[in-house]
């Protein structure tokens, strides 16, 4: 607002200046006499004024002129100029919106029409940082992967394009299924970018598929320092990879650092059941039971689990069934709704030959939850009680179909693992395992079920067959003479 008001009094104050001066010099007397080719003029003080403005303005457009003159053969000698530079501006325009139609093509998945504008600003910007990525972006897109290679390769001579190229080579042999290659360009990219959170997962993945575990827990150690890790699934994280390790030691016949990486993933996670049995055994083998059945009560309480059971077995293997009741009771105090509790007591009553201890413990889980260890379960404490075969198989045709209860599964593509592993065997994403019971598949619940006709009636057909065999053997005795014991040789008489 200021600042107006002082231009429009500076402008007020010149007009009033120029104002005067012209109605000074009007007023004046004298003039400029001046003789061009003998002939003489005279100039008053005003049309002297307007002569010398003529003057200079005649002489500012002349200086131009030569200006332009030489600005031209500047121009046409190929020197930056004015004119060369009103060009380059142009040139600069056509080339930004050749970029700008590039990357509408590019998202509009044009792949031909992105490739062939940038090019054409290539062309007009000379600016390859700016293209290239397009180029190669477009080129994957329209399935030209030799391209593509090629244009990333070019951005690896700049500094400022370096990491985008390797990541789209990273990006390229992943999609070729090259791992080896695409883990050194990942670790690459790392280097260059620590902080970029896709190079981090990819190269964790790869390191975990490539079983390199001390990589792997370097890497999750820099997502947690560089903050796209939560600390507690770090150190969730950290206890499978410590776990994966020590296992890989454990084939290596290393038991001491085993011992050591196994209390570690213990350490680190409680809860992680396979850290858990490790440690244990390696109390075990240490002579340490006392430290090893602490270890499993505390990971036993968290999550039931045969596994836990296996290992809390190993401390004691010589043990009778009846001690082994009893120092299982400790074990499963604080779980003994649990199913996995029940089955475990059940199975031990069995062992010791209690079949109405065994029921009590099992309880009605066969109804509630009936998996094909429970039923099984069932059916071996209706064979020991002596029930009839009927009943037996009744129980066994029905865990024919019955689901086989929890199961490693992963989380992402519900795959199903017969034991622990850090990654899924067939979607490769790390740390997805859980101990749950796997969706039912329709297809093989109704193939099982179409199948017990079959088997309930074989098995009924073999104890028909049975009953007749017997039948016919309690005739023979019953129809064969028996012979007088006088006249059985002495050698027969001396064995009977």
């Amino acid at each position: 607002m200021l600042w107006s008001l002082i231009k429009i009094i500076a402008f007020v104050a010149i007009v009033t200046g120029l104002t005067f001066g012209s109605i000074y010099l009007l007023e004046s007397e004298g003039g400029v006499m001046l003789t061009v080719g003998g002939v003489e003029y005279s100039l008053g003080p005003f049309q002297t004024a307007l002569a010398l403005a003529a003057l200079v303005a005649a002489v500012w457009v002349g200086i131009k002129l030569l200006g332009l003159l030489v600005a031209v053969l500047k121009f046409l000698n190929g020197d930056e100029t004015a004119i060369s530079r009103y060009f380059d501006r142009n040139r600069e325009q056509k080339g930004y919106k050749a970029l700008a139609d590039s990357v509408m093509a590019l998202a509009s998945g044009e792949g031909r029409t992105a490739m062939d504008k940038a090019r054409r600003a290539e062309r007009l910007l000379a600016k390859p940082e700016l293209t290239n990525l397009i180029v190669a972006q477009a080129a994957e897109m329209h399935g030209d992967t030799k391209k593509a290679e090629e244009t990333y390769k070019k951005l690896l001579n700049d500094e400022s394009t370096r990491f985008v190229g390797v990541r789209g080579l990273m990006k390229q042999k992943l999609a070729a299924g090259d791992t080896d290659v695409a883990l050194k360009l990942a670790e690459n990219a790392f280097a260059l970018k620590p902080r970029h959170e896709e190079v981090q997962d990819t190269l964790l993945r790869l390191q975990t598929e490539s079983k390199d575990w001390t990589g792997a827990r370097g890497t999750l150690n820099a997502k947690l320092r560089h903050g796209s890790l939560p600390r507690d699934v770090h150190r969730r994280r950290d206890a499978v990879l410590a776990l994966s390790e020590a296992k890989e030691v454990i084939s290596e016949d290393s038991s001491i650092e085993a011992r050591e990486q196994a209390i570690e993933a213990n350490r680190l996670s409680p809860d992680l059941i396979p850290a858990a049995v490790l440690a244990a055994r390696s109390y075990i083998e240490k002579g340490k039971p006392r430290y090893a059945t602490r270890l499993l009560k505390k990971a036993w309480d968290t999550q039931p689990h045969p596994d836990l059971a296996a290992a809390f077995a190993e401390i004691a293997p010589e043990e009778t069934p009846e001690a082994r009741i009893k120092r299982f009771g400790a074990l499963v105090k604080n779980t003994a709704d649990h199913d996995e509790s029940k089955m475990l007591l059940a199975e031990l009553y069995i062992a010791a030959e209690d079949f109405p201890a065994a029921r009590r413990a099992l309880g009605n889980l066969y109804e509630t939850n009936p998996t094909q260890r429970a039923l099984t379960i069932m059916a071996a404490v209706e064979r020991g009680e002596g029930a009839g075969d009927a009943v037996v198989k009744g129980f066994l045709a029905k865990a024919l179909s019955a689901p086989r209860g929890p199961q490693w599964v992963c989380d992402n593509c519900s795959h199903i693992h017969a034991e622990w592993s850090p990654t899924c065997e067939s979607c490769h994403s790390f740390d997805t395992l859980a101990w749950v019971a796997p969706p039912e598949v329709e297809g093989q619940s109704q193939s099982s079920a179409a199948m017990l006709p079959l088997i309930i009636g074989a098995l009924e057909d073999k104890s028909s067959e049975d009953e007749e065999v017997v039948e016919a053997e309690e005739e023979v005795v019953d129809t064969t003479p028996v012979e007088s014991e006088s006249a059985q040789p002495e050698s027969a008489r001396t064995s009977a």
